[in-house]
């Protein structure tokens, strides 16, 4: 792009800049009281210095001076008071710090092709929680993947903790919700029942510097969890299945490992399968149960599980299956034409549940370390909308997440911290198995 097209593109976006701080600056009288008396006050000031001082500005008995700019003289208070309301109405409507801010985006490269810097229109305090400050940028056509993979920059020039970023009301609003710098995730939080909280779908992960993090499953009804060894995927797993027992759902677990990360209390409180064959029972059983409910909530006109617990007075229960590592019952890799068939089975029940089981209350809960295309088919990944992501290698953060922001934000030394499919880094609660 030439220069002279640069400085034509700069020229037009201040001046739509200047329009929309005036228009931002009227918003804000309208809702600031005070502002208006600021202003009212203003006005006050200038007229009375204009009544007790206009003689000095008479200059119809000045020699030299042209009748016309006598003429304008007379004109001098309202050009004033006008000119002085556009400009007032302006810095009302200017954030608190643009400069600063822009200066800063600016020496971190986060341009677009004309040299321009995105343009802070807004920055307001959350109305629940007031340690949490939201910028809104115009984006001047630089596009949200550039602000993520820019983030921890973003958060250096700011000196703030970026903790959801966002498209705003259209493509060219860009949403910062941050905290300041100083705010930090603890690295341990121990569980307590008192966090459980009452529905029977929603599930606590953990908190985020913006408080409790939560799955509802009526409306995401399957979770991917992912993660190197020693994440701590399994403890948040454990986690969200104690939850689902305490909320008298039906939960069956997949243990190719004998049983090892789920010891005997476990085993009294869920159903249990160590092998191929109980598993392709278990999971036929849930087809046949959704299959009965479909039946049900049809007769009822009921749409989802809520519903037709609600409108029949029956108090079905939510299944959930959950394994802790699917690879072990998904990976066809070295296996026998009959292992093969089994995990084929084993894959199409899933299949089932993953496209069909939100409405009826059956729900999915896989961990792996590395859940990809060899691993879980399209079939169920698709249809497995929240991505959990612990400590992870820029290739099982992609696998995961479809990104490598999971690496670039957990710490390689940090166990409990997960990343959410929205951007929510949160850490997770630490679960003992004698709290079931």
């Amino acid at each position: 792009m030439r220069n002279d097209e640069k400085e034509r593109l700069k020229s037009q976006t201040e001046k739509q800049y200047l329009w929309l701080r005036f228009k931002n600056g009227c918003k804000s009288l309208k809702d600031n009281k005070a502002k208006c008396f600021i202003l009212l006050a203003f006005y006050a000031v200038v007229i009375l210095i204009w009544i007790f001082h206009k003689d000095r500005f008479n200059l119809e008995h000045v020699y030299l001076i042209s009748p016309a700019f006598v003429a304008l003289s007379k004109l001098a208070l309202p050009i004033t008071l006008i000119g002085s309301t556009i400009l007032i109405l302006i810095l009302l409507g200017t954030p608190v710090g643009t400069g600063k801010i822009t200066n800063g985006l600016q020496r971190i490269g986060l341009t677009n092709s004309a040299g321009e810097t995105p343009i802070l229109t807004a920055k307001t305090k959350d109305e629940k929680q007031s340690e949490v400050m939201v910028f809104e940028f115009d984006g001047v056509g630089i596009p949200l993947t550039e602000w993520e993979n820019k983030r921890q920059r973003i958060e250096a020039a700011l000196n703030v903790h970026i903790v959801k970023l966002t498209e705003g009301k259209n493509k060219r609003s860009i949403l910062l919700c941050t905290v300041p710098a100083g705010n930090q995730l603890s690295s341990r939080i121990e569980w307590s029942d008192s966090y459980l909280i009452k529905d029977s779908s929603t599930l606590v992960l953990g908190k985020s510097l913006l408080g409790t993090v939560t799955v509802d499953l009526a409306k995401i009804p399957h979770i991917l969890l992912g993660g190197s060894t020693g994440s701590g995927k399994s403890v948040l797993l454990k986690l969200l299945l104690m939850q689902a027992i305490k909320k008298n759902a039906v939960v069956s677990i997949a243990d190719f490992k004998g049983g090892v990360d789920f010891p005997s209390v476990w085993h009294s409180e869920c159903k249990m399968c160590f092998d191929e064959d109980k598993l392709i029972e278990l999971l036929t059983e849930l087809v046949d149960e959704l299959q009965r409910r479909k039946v049900l909530f049809r007769g009822n006109e009921c749409h989802n599980l809520d519903e037709y617990n609600k409108r029949t007075d029956k108090s079905l229960q939510r299944y959930i299956f959950a394994c802790d590592e699917v690879a072990e019952i998904l990976d066809k890799t070295g296996l026998t034409k009959e292992q093969k068939e089994k995990v084929s089975l084993i894959e199409s029940r899933l299949s089932v549940i993953a496209r069909q089981g939100r409405a009826f209350g059956i729900h999915l809960i896989l961990a792996a370390q590395r859940p990809d295309a060899n691993i879980l088919s399209g079939q169920i990944r698709n249809n497995i909308d929240c991505r959990i992501c612990g400590r992870a290698d820029n290739v099982l953060s992609q696998i995961i997440l479809d990104s490598t922001a999971a690496a670039e934000q957990i710490p390689k030394d940090t166990a409990g911290r997960f990343l959410l499919y929205d951007g929510t880094l949160f850490q997770a609660y630490l679960f003992n198995d004698n709290s079931l």
